[in-house]
Formats: structure tokens, C-alpha cells, sequence
């Protein structure tokens, strides 16, 4: 599908290539083999279990474990080849970008998570008030609003309307260079926009999913049993009921999170934030397609990872899934 949009091979050279320099070009990337054995050799490269012959994995420097002649079977770190525009390896240009996006993902999260649960169980207590209604309506409009629209809106009256109030910057990283010394320092300060563009909607979803699981926990028996026996409000809806709440939150904060890492894309662009989201759209612009099909399994692999944390996190949060 990517081949369709283009040539790596002439992406590469360029427009004043010559046919000998192309032809050794898509002989190395297996441009001259069918459709299918570029498909086979592809997954031979990404896969951790592999068969390569000697040269290739002297010539690629493959680090792993392998055994025989000429043709070799081994277990290697997965090799996912170089970026068309760079010449650097992809899982290199992929790690420089994954803290970045972990940073912003992680600060997105706990906003979401932290707001988001207090807002859903004082909308649950306070059923029928106004603080219940203005929850419910603010979440509604959390869950409506797409991440890049609300990234422009917040982008322009923070970043440019209110910057000398704000003192925030319209783009910018988690580091800056420093122009005399060229080292990088920590400048969080450019965190604060992106994280809270893109903790919106989950903790939209987190404050009505919250809400929601602690109206049918308040109404169970031994939350009645609880107040029976003297314990306090405080001690009955947070150790009790938000307890026995959390599971569907829970499903919410990991998928979430999970999503926030694999599709902080436009967010990411937008305000110039140096992440996996930015690089794949640049390279998407450059149709540098080694980058964008690594950062497609790095986050189905983040995705598939989370997901699982979820299910060790329900045994932790309910007792009951022990079993």
C-alpha cells in the first residue's frame, strides 16, 4: 500500500539518481522481489525468531543468538530497517521520540485520572444538584469536542492570546538546547498545554464512567450496612463504594492511556511536541514508511501491553477477580 503512493527507492537517491545506483538500491530493500516475498522478508526482519543468511545479519549488525552455516536460524532484537530520509535505524529514531510521548501521555493520564475521579463520585453523591449537572453536561462536552479542534482553540488563546498572563508558549518540547553548550534541559513548563488538550476527553469519559459505577455501588446493601455501623461519609464513599467502583474506570484509564501513547498524533503536531505522534506525521510527509510502519507496532505492541496490565490491575483494585 505505501509502494502505491511512491518509490522508496527514488525517495531515497532522489531525482538525479541513475539506474544503477536505483537498481542497487531496491535489490537491497527487496524492491526487485513480488509483493508476497516482500511481505515474507519484512516480517523476517521484524520478527524476534528469524532465518537470515551470514552476510545480512554482518551486514545489518543484528544483535541475537544464531546458530548454522551460511543460512542461519536464530532470536534477535526485532529489526524494523532505516529511515529513508535519515539513513539512521528506525528503532533508534522510534526510542528518541518514546520518552516524549510517555512524558506527555503519563502527565494526560493522571489529570484525566485525578480529576476525572473526583469530579464523577462528588457528581454521585450530589446527584440531582447542580454539581451533578454541571459534571454531566461539562463531560458531555469533553467527550464531543475532537482532540485537534480543542488543540487549535487552546493552542491560540493560551499560547498566543493569554501568553504574556500565561507566560506559555504555542509550541515547544520537554527539552530545550542550549544554544552556547548544545545540552538539553528539562523546560516542563511546555508540557502543561498538550497534557491538558489531551487529558480532556478521558477525563470526560473518566468523570461519566465514575459517576455512573458509584450510583448502583451507593445503592448495594453493605453500603447501607456500612452507615449502620457508624462509619463516617468520607470512610463509607471513598474505602467502600469507590473501591467496588473502579473496575469500569479502570477499563477506561488503561484503554485510554494506551490510546493517548499509540494517538497523541495531532495533539503532538500541533504543539510542536518532539514524540512518536510527531515524528510518524512527518515522516507520513516525507513518505519516509520504514518510520510510520515502526511506530504502527510500537504502539500495537503499547496497546496490547496496557491491556494486559488491566487485567493484574482488577485483581489488585477487587478482591472478588482473585479467584
Amino acid at each position: 500500500m505505501f509502494q502505491g503512493l511512491g518509490d522508496p527507492a527514488r525517495l531515497i537517491v532522489g531525482q538525479t539518481g541513475d539506474k544503477k545506483t536505483l537498481d542497487n538500491i531496491r535489490k537491497d530493500l527487496y524492491l526487485d522481489q513480488p509483493k508476497w516475498k516482500q511481505f515474507v522478508f519484512y516480517l523476517n526482519d521484524v520478527s524476534p525468531i528469524c532465518i537470515h543468511h551470514k552476510t545480512t545479519i554482518q551486514q545489518k549488525q543484528f544483535k541475537g543468538f544464531f546458530i548454522g552455516g551460511d543460512t542461519k536460524v536464530g532470536i534477535k532484537v526485532p529489526y524494523l530497517r532505516q529511515s529513508y530520509q535519515t539513513k539512521k535505524n528506525v528503532s533508534a529514531v522510534l526510542m528518541e521520540a518514546l520518552p516524549g510521548t510517555l512524558l506527555l501521555a503519563i502527565t494526560a493520564m493522571l489529570f484525566a485520572t485525578i480529576i476525572g475521579v473526583l469530579l464523577g463520585v462528588l457528581a454521585a453523591v450530589k446527584k440531582g444538584t447542580w454539581m451533578d449537572t454541571s459534571a454531566v453536561f461539562a463531560s458531555i462536552a469533553g467527550i464531543s469536542a475532537p482532540s485537534f479542534f480543542m488543540a487549535i482553540i487552546i493552542a491560540y488563546l493560551f499560547g498566543v492570546v493569554l501568553h504574556p498572563y500565561t507566560g506559555l508558549n504555542l509550541t515547544g518540547s520537554w527539552f530545550d538546547i542550549d544554544e552556547v553548550t548544545g545540552e538539553k534541559y528539562l523546560t516542563l513548563k511546555n508540557l502543561i498545554l498538550p497534557a491538558f488538550t489531551l487529558g480532556i476527553r478521558p477525563l470526560a469519559i473518566i468523570t461519566q464512567l465514575t459517576r455512573s459505577s458509584m450510583l448502583d455501588v451507593l445503592n448495594q446493601d453493605y453500603i447501607r450496612t456500612a452507615y449502620a455501623k457508624g462509619l463516617n461519609k468520607r470512610t463509607v464513599i471513598f474505602k467502600h463504594a469507590l473501591r467496588n467502583a473502579l473496575n469500569p474506570v479502570i477499563t477506561a484509564i488503561t484503554g485510554w492511556f494506551a490510546e493517548l501513547l499509540a494517538g497523541a498524533f495531532f495533539v503532538e503536531y500541533i504543539f510542536g511536541w518532539k514524540g512518536i505522534g510527531k515524528i510518524t506525521v512527518d515522516a507520513l510527509e516525507k513518505l519516509d514508511y520504514p518510520v510510520v510502519m515502526g511506530a504502527v507496532l510500537l504502539s500495537a505492541c503499547i496497546f496490547i501491553l496496557i491491556n494486559m496490565l488491566a487485567d493484574v490491575l482488577y485483581k489488585i483494585v477487587d478482591p472478588r477477580m482473585k479467584g
